[in-house]
């Protein structure tokens, strides 16, 4: 019996030793994949400008959305190591561009808020350089993975696509928080300017008709 077990069983310990540091693994290419984004702030007549060296034929992809600022818009210019304009955005709230770069060098996108003259901008964009590296050890196999390999390697994909919607579900979340108190200042400050109106209106309106007895007691004295 032990004779029959052990194998087993070290078999079940290994895989289970390799799940956990594939699982590690894949972790450690979240914390990659996420330190490609970045969001800063755009101030008013200003322009901001991002360099990426990028291989020739490495797929590329670049993602911009405007979070807060004047009518949520940027103007966006992405360009090639020749100076050659690969896209060009005027006045976008959100855009994505993917490109196979044909010559190796440093692209360079660039932001502009030039067009405002009082509103700052913040801005979130995401810059990718070539495809997700798979996860260590699904490569090696000249057969089928296994199905706890697929598992892990379908656990990635789903949690990709989750960071994916987090993201985008933060970025509306902010812009849709900002509105509002952005309405709720502009809310505030009418109604100060209706009640300072009506109180105007009331005292000029007890002036007047304080004046107009007045001037009725002055015109009967003076008949007596």
């Amino acid at each position: 019996m032990s004779a029959t077990f052990g194998p087993i069983m070290n078999n079940t310990y290994k895989k289970c030793i390799h799940f956990l540091l594939m699982m590690t693994t894949l972790m450690m290419c979240f914390r990659d994949v996420l330190s490609v984004e970045l969001t800063f702030e755009l101030p008013d007549n200003a322009k901001q400008c991002f360099h990426e060296d990028i291989r020739q034929g490495v797929k590329s992809t670049i993602e911009f959305q405007v979070v807060t600022g004047g009518h949520y818009d940027v103007d966006m210019v992405l360009q090639g190591p020749r100076g050659d304009v690969l896209y060009q955005g005027v006045k976008k709230q959100f855009d994505t561009f993917t490109w196979t770069p044909s010559a190796t060098g440093t692209y360079t996108a660039c932001f502009s808020n030039e067009f405002s003259t009082f509103s700052h901008k913040l801005v979130y964009f995401d810059f990718q350089v070539g495809e997700e590296a798979a996860l260590p050890g699904t490569q090696e196999h000249l057969t089928a993975m296994t199905k706890m390999e697929q598992s892990s390697a379908n656990i990635h994909e789903s949690l990709n696509t989750m960071i994916d919607a987090q993201t985008h579900y933060r970025l509306n979340e902010a812009k849709g928080r900002k509105r509002a108190e952005d309405l709720n200042n502009r809310v505030l400050w009418w109604s100060l300017i209706e009640t300072g109106v009506v109180l105007l209106i009331g005292v000029g309106q007890v002036m007047v008709l304080k004046n107009f007895f007045t001037d009725k007691k002055i015109s009967i004295l003076t008949n007596t």
